[in-house]
């Protein structure tokens, strides 16, 4: 779809302010920060904030998260969230246009660049026009790449401070079309978690190895029973990915050293709970009985990351359906297939029922060195979240 059509039925005061917003997002992208710590990108969101008339700013909730309060024409106790990630990866940049990193090593290669800038503009419109009752939260989360930021944020007292009584996110699509935007009413994303395991033997010369306790080969073993969970224990029907994907154990300058210890690291991902029970039972069995079986011995560490992403299908039938108000219901996917990637917008979602909607940019993939967010969906994905603020607190407050 061309850019003239997806736009045309935006609200008017986010498409004036689309170069704004752009200029916005090119500094974000120029200047990334990881992880938890964002002073300059947070700073430079609360100023926004406090300079186009947001009621409340606060900072420092879960380290550097941000937090505004925007309050409708009329009072009611009903508040909508809406989230917005900030941080960025410890990638390199490879692309040659005008807005590249200026730090070595840091990149804005999913688009939370652009996902905060979109959440800014809904903040500035909201502050401006205030045509709801009740309050918009707009929240600016750090620490989604891995950093479980959602969850610092909420063990910081986020929605004891800020009670909300639905919260959306959208994220940017490269695999799907400007002007296109989908989602699902169920699981979006996966659960995310990750499993080491160390394998320790006895070690000794590689010439004699009836003396030693070989733990590459116990480790080995273990890889190959793993892929058995999936394929033999999980239900079809459902959905599972079991992967090693490290492998180390000692030194390719000692080629006839048998050694101590081989460590294994992975991850799984699944969609439901019961699910996630197996998976972790049998990793942990898989990887102790096979490597005493093979006289070595094992220690797993199972550790779970992020939650599955799970929309709740009210919200997500609302949204759809704002959706397709502004790109028609044929560039509406209401049944987009749910991915094992994570998500730590999965925390807020347990929390309050709400949607994480895709909206299509189309480019180069995220996680890859030559991404870019497309700042051309900027003013339709701050649209979609300002009428969805609009509708859902008319909606709640019986008009």
């Amino acid at each position: 779809m061309k850019t003239n059509e997806f736009l045309k039925n935006c609200e008017p005061l986010i498409l004036a302010d689309k170069e704004e917003l752009k200029a916005i997002r090119r500094d974000f992208h120029q200047n990334p920060e990881i992880g938890l710590e964002t002073p300059r990108t947070s700073g430079i969101i609360a100023d926004l904030l406090k300079k186009w008339g947001v009621d409340e700013v606060h900072t420092g909730i879960g380290g550097h998260g941000v937090v505004g309060v925007i309050y409708g024409k009329e009072p009611s106790d009903f508040a909508i969230g809406l989230r917005g990630d900030i941080d960025a990866l410890p990638m390199k940049e490879l692309s040659e246009h005008d807005h590249v990193s200026k730090i070595e090593g840091r990149m804005h290669g999913c688009g939370h660049d652009g996902h905060a800038t979109l959440i800014l503009g809904v903040a500035k419109y909201l502050a401006k026009t205030r045509n709801f009752a009740g309050k918009a939260v707009v929240i600016f989360q750090p620490g989604e790449e891995g950093w479980s930021g959602a969850k610092h944020m909420i063990e910081d007292g986020l929605f004891k401070k800020f009670p909300v009584n639905e919260v959306y996110a959208v994220h940017n699509s490269p695999l799907i079309e400007p002007g296109r935007i989908a989602l699902n009413y169920g699981a979006m994303q996966a659960a995310a978690d990750a499993f080491t395991i160390k394998v320790i033997g006895k070690g000794g010369h590689g010439s004699r190895p009836q003396n030693n306790r070989d733990p590459i080969i116990a480790a080995a073993q273990i890889i190959l029973s793993l892929q058995t969970i999936v394929s033999r224990e999980v239900n079809p029907q459902d959905t599972a990915v079991v992967s090693c994907c490290s492998i180390h154990a000692g030194d390719p300058r000692a080629q006839s050293v048998c050694p101590e210890v081989c460590e294994i690291v992975g991850t799984a991902r699944t969609f439901k709970s019961d699910v996630r029970d197996l998976v972790e039972k049998r990793i942990v069995e898989i990887s102790e009985d096979t490597a005493k079986a093979l006289g070595c011995r094992a220690e797993a560490k199972y550790e779970r990351f992020y939650p599955p992403c799970i929309n709740t299908p009210e919200q997500a039938r609302a949204i759809a359906d704002i959706a397709a108000e502004l790109v028609g219901e044929e560039n509406v996917d209401r049944n987009y297939p749910r991915m094992p990637g994570g998500e730590d917008f999965a925390f807020m979602l347990e929390e309050v029922p709400g949607a994480y909607v895709r909206v299509g940019q189309g480019g180069a993939s995220s996680h890859n060195p030559y991404f870019d967010y497309n700042d051309e969906i900027t003013p339709l994905a701050s649209t979609l979240l300002a009428r969805t603020v609009e509708r859902r607190l008319a909606h709640l407050n019986g008009k």
